[in-house]
């Protein structure tokens, strides 16, 4: 078995020592495919007297590869029988038509809706270099001026990369890196630009989506560059910012370069004043980027929105 993706991971509660003294981590295979499934995973804090409190909530795809081909191969269906493993299965099931709709309606094949192009428009008109009504020559002068208090940063020069080699150390029983220090580190270095972004602590809110593309080989370097794509606020935030992790391993023979993973992250902050800056995209390929994290943040707003109405 491993790991297709990591379809979501939402942050409940604030996560401290003062606050959590012991955690519960478990797992339910919640859906089966021909030769996949869903997992979804629980951290529960502990306190003695008081009922569990959930604190994160996420939901991974595994598929099953035969050993020696690497082609897919079949897993035993899922017996369902309570209840309650009946309403988890319809939640699984959901997820996957839920999961191949947000695929298919990727702004990497599809055009933005008509309410996504007029924001984006709405965008330009306030924040883009075509509101300042001046020659090109002082443009980009005019760009570092705040609009209406807010400050504007071209989403290219939000980029923030790293460059790591890939050591034994972190193999997996495949003899490939493991997935998980490869989420640390595209973790780390979105937190850092995050922060530096908005020039403050932050905490982790979400990770919006994850896929494994392609093994990452011991002695490869890896190559992590990231991005803010999207920033907001809302009632409960002072400050929301979405960034994309790209990984891409490099062979140091040939030197040829591939993207092995892509992360979506979200951190945010409760306290403190109102972020006065946005990121604004200068290309068409940075607009699809910046829709895509709006689409993300709006989709953990629903969630935690779904979450609070049932608690």
């Amino acid at each position: 078995m491993v790991t297709a993706s990591v379809d979501r991971l939402d942050m409940l509660h604030l996560l401290t020592p003062y606050n959590v003294k012991d955690l519960r981590l478990s797992g339910h295979v919640i859906y089966v495919g021909k030769s996949s499934m869903e997992v979804a995973v629980r951290m529960e804090s502990l306190e003695q007297g008081k009922p569990a409190q959930t604190m994160m909530l996420g939901r991974f795809t595994m598929v099953c590869r035969d050993a020696t081909t690497h082609k897919s191969r079949p897993v035993s269906p899922l017996i369902v029988s309570t209840p309650e493993e009946k309403e988890l299965h319809a939640i699984g099931e959901e997820h996957k038509v839920r999961k191949h709709a947000l695929q298919q309606g990727s702004l990497s094949k599809v055009p933005p809706s008509n309410t996504e192009s007029r924001i984006l428009h709405e965008l330009f008109l306030n924040y883009g270099e075509g509101s300042v009504f001046v020659s090109d020559a002082q443009s980009e002068e005019s760009f570092d001026i705040p609009v209406n208090g807010v400050e504007r940063v071209w989403m290219d020069d939000t980029k923030v990369e790293s460059l790591t080699l890939m050591y034994p150390q972190s193999r997996n029983i495949h003899s490939k890196i493991f997935g998980g220090y490869l989420m640390r580190l595209a973790y780390e270095l979105g937190y850092a630009n995050a922060s530096l972004f908005t020039k403050c602590p932050l905490r982790f809110l979400s990770l919006d989506g994850l896929t494994f593309r392609l093994p990452v080989p011991i002695g490869s370097a890896l190559r992590l560059t990231s991005t803010i794509c999207h920033t907001t606020t809302d009632e409960q935030h002072r400050a929301l910012v979405n960034v994309w992790v790209q990984a891409n391993v490099i062979d140091s023979q040939t030197g040829d370069e591939q993207t092995t993973n892509n992360f979506y992250f979200t951190w945010c902050r409760e306290d403190g004043e109102e972020l006065k800056r946005t990121v604004v995209p200068k290309t068409y390929q940075e607009a699809m980027q910046w829709l895509e994290g709006k689409r993300a943040l709006d989709l953990g707003a629903e969630i935690r929105g779904l979450r609070r109405a049932s608690e």
